[in-house]
């Protein structure tokens, strides 16, 4: 499995964990909702700073999304 699709499916973990729908996570995270459906999918490479967004958004460190 490639590095876009794993940290798609620990975004959506994380997501689900916290009790967000992806609309209300990407108003949390000041991103589209089709954005963060298609990092979910592993369709996107995803920046450091939307990292950081998604990060702050879960109120968790960086390094916690790359936990697979």
């Amino acid at each position: 499995m490639n590095i876009k699709k794993k940290f798609g499916e620990k975004l959506r973990e994380l997501r689900v964990k916290a009790g967000y729908s992806q609309e209300e996570f990407a108003f949390k995270a000041s991103l589209d909702r089709t954005y963060i459906s298609s990092i979910e999918r592993g369709e996107r490479n995803v920046s450091i700073e939307v990292v950081e967004k998604i990060a702050e958004a879960l109120e968790l460190e960086i390094t916690n999304l790359f936990e697979f």
